[in-house]
């Protein structure tokens, strides 16, 4: 799997490298870039080994929001019935288990996970990259990871969490830091099996009956932005953990909207400037994706396939970026002059930064300049 593969023509200053689940999981956390959510009741197997979505990277199979509590054993049976096609497809190489994108099962609760979970066999894990943990909180998260080490010792095998901060303990401030420090011991006692956090922004939302409109973004509703806030607070200390972005809830599905050659101008400032790009729910989701990498997330969810290249493609960095995380990590201490003469790189406050732009750059290449997104996200 490797990002960016529908614009096969687009010249790197530095490629992105092929990663699965066997990639080291301090390279992995930043891989996993546009996260799409799809109902586990939805046959989606003929999309994957047909290569329907060239910047498919991460899939994950919804047993809980998408899913009504009556579909649930159809979409247990619909999941097997993927991982058995993919395993045989495999096996007669039809497909090559290097184009499988990175599969997660996003469970209903700590009963389900563990019932769905006890009639995998050695073959489904081989398949499988993680379990999303749904309304995580320090009640239930001992339960979610105790299983998830149990089934990593039974199969010999590297299954991953994915906890999601979206319960309502968290929503509201008088019990979202009590809440946050109670679950933070838990994820660190389980750091080598956390992929990555999410947030559930539009669960978050849904707590103060808000829901953000296509020209605003998640940090414009700020109950939401202060939850994001101490989230983001508490578990990126360091570089402790990946967070990735809330899901952006809006979409255009018109073929000429995702093909067509977009304008060559800097397309940051005039998004800031709400100047028209592609459309109202493209520029929006472009919006919030400066705003999300400015904070620090890495990734987001999405729920339709015309958000893939503009999520991945933002996550690429661009040579200036990667000259400095370079010069900075390269240093032994003190403050340096850009190569660009116009900016202070300080070694030691910038460090951390420096560190999560080379594995950005590793995960999705490095471009040469702002312009070149647009050319990124053009075929």
């Amino acid at each position: 799997m490797k990002h960016h593969q529908y614009n096969k023509s687009f010249n790197f200053v530095v490629d992105p490298v092929n990663f699965d689940k066997y990639t080291d999981k301090v390279l992995l956390q930043y891989c996993l870039g546009a996260t799409m959510y799809m109902p586990g009741h939805k046959n989606f197997v003929s999309d994957i080994l047909t290569k329907k979505y060239l910047g498919l990277t991460t899939m994950v199979l919804c047993f809980e929001d998408a899913c009504k509590v009556e579909d649930v054993p159809a979409a247990e049976e619909n999941s097997f019935m993927l991982l058995n096609t993919l395993n045989a497809a495999i096996k007669s190489g039809e497909f090559l288990y290097e184009d499988l994108p990175l599969i997660v099962f996003r469970v209903r609760n700590v009963d389900q996970f563990r019932s769905f979970s006890s009639r995998l066999t050695p073959e489904h894990i081989k398949l499988i990259t993680a379990f999303n943990f749904p309304k995580f909180n320090s009640e239930n998260g001992e339960a979610y990871f105790n299983h998830l080490v149990d089934l990593n010792r039974k199969f010999g095998e590297i299954i991953y969490g994915m906890p999601i901060l979206e319960d309502r303990k968290v929503a509201f401030k008088e019990s979202r830091m009590p809440e946050l420090l109670k679950i933070k011991p838990i994820l660190d006692h389980h750091k080598d099996l956390v992929l990555n956090i999410r947030v559930g922004g539009t669960d978050f939302s849904s707590c103060f009956g808000m829901r953000r409109g296509i020209n605003y973004s998640i940090y414009d509703i700020m109950t939401v932005r202060e939850c994001l806030s101490d989230i983001l607070n508490v578990f990126t200390r360091d570089n402790d953990f990946t967070i990735s972005g809330p899901v952006w809830e809006y979409f255009r599905a018109s073929k000429e909207m995702r093909w067509k050659k977009l304008p060559e101008f800097d397309f940051t400032e005039s998004l800031l400037n709400r100047t028209e790009i592609v459309n109202d729910a493209v520029d929006g989701l472009l919006r919030e994706l400066i705003l999300d990498r400015a904070n620090g997330f890495i990734g987001k969810t999405i729920i339709h396939p015309t958000h893939l290249r503009y999520v991945n493609g933002m996550m690429a960095i661009t040579k200036e970026e990667y000259e400095d995380a370079l010069q900075i990590l390269n240093a032994n201490g003190g403050v340096l002059k850009s190569l660009h003469s116009n900016k202070m790189n300080e070694v030691g406050p910038h460090r951390n930064w420096a560190e999560k732009m080379l594995f950005r750059a590793k995960a999705y290449g490095v471009v040469e300049n702002q312009s070149s997104y647009i050319d990124l996200f053009s075929e």
